[in-house]
């Protein structure tokens, strides 16, 4: 893993050096006051020069940025959903029954809230300018690995539906990213992570904080795994793309985390 890794932070330096030389030249071809200095010989290139400036009767004022509208409590139609809705339908889909009996990707009480999205009209509302805004709350029920749905009506605050699917993997939460990146550091299977990370930075790595990543839900197939990663689909596991903060990327991506088990396992690499 460190060899493949040690490639990649050279072509990391070697691509910065390249952004910073042409960064470089960009600059000198727009300063103010150089373009045109002494291509046309004549006084009007010193009136070009101060117009790029931002000088003279004709000079480009500075743009004003304007303040971004204050957002509203409640939406209307197909408006996003606004802060105060979002946080609103989030506690009215999470009821005592589903808080006490569910388990996040922590292990804590109440199921992994995963996304909260404005949910489509029903088909007979699509030309309704007054038709009810519904939202749909997602959440991973670790316990049970579940992914629950609820739909609510942003007005009335009533659960209007509520769906279970098992076997049903969405994108991950950037919690649980950093669950996953938790047990990883943890492992015995998380040295050589930790072993580049130094090797890039000069510090040991001790948390997920210390990094950024993406993370991709990882699914089971027949024989392509370790045993220990044979449920992968119908638990959710993941594939981290570790990066180090103002640094380069790790290469970790044969390394699979079971959040529903909290197991790290390596994929064959042939």
């Amino acid at each position: 893993m460190r060899e493949i890794v040690h490639r990649h932070l050279g072509k990391v330096v070697a691509g910065a050096a390249l952004a910073v030389a042409g960064t470089a030249v960009m600059v000198g071809i727009t300063l103010p006051g150089t373009a045109g200095a002494d291509e046309s010989g004549g006084s009007g290139s010193g009136t070009q020069a101060a117009q790029q400036a931002g000088q003279g009767p004709d000079a480009v004022q500075p743009g004003v940025v304007e303040q971004a509208p204050a957002e509203g409590k409640k939406g209307t139609g197909r408006d996003p959903l606004t802060d105060d809705e979002i946080q609103r339908v989030a506690k009215l889909a999470l009821n005592q029954q589903l808080l006490n009996t569910g388990e996040n990707v922590d292990g804590g009480r109440g199921p992994q809230r995963l996304s909260v999205d404005l949910a489509d009209p029903e088909a007979n509302e699509l030309d309704d300018p007054n038709a009810p805004r519904r939202a749909d709350v997602t959440f991973y029920d670790y316990k049970t690995d579940t992914l629950v749905t609820k739909t609510v009506d942003l007005e009335t605050g009533k659960v209007e539906q509520t769906g279970t699917q098992h076997g049903v993997q969405p994108p991950l939460s950037r919690a649980e990213n950093a669950e996953a990146a938790k047990l990883l550091i943890a492992d015995p299977l998380g040295a050589g992570l930790k072993a580049d990370y130094k090797d890039a930075t000069g510090h040991e790595l001790t948390s997920p904080d210390q990094l950024l990543f993406n993370g991709a839900v990882y699914r089971a197939t027949p024989g392509g795994q370790p045993a220990v990663l044979d449920k992968c689909g119908e638990h959710r596991c993941v594939r981290l793309f570790p990066k180090v903060k103002n640094g380069p990327w790790i290469d970790a991506r044969w390394l699979v985390v079971d959040l529903s088990a909290r197991k790290v396992a390596m994929l064959d690499r042939r």
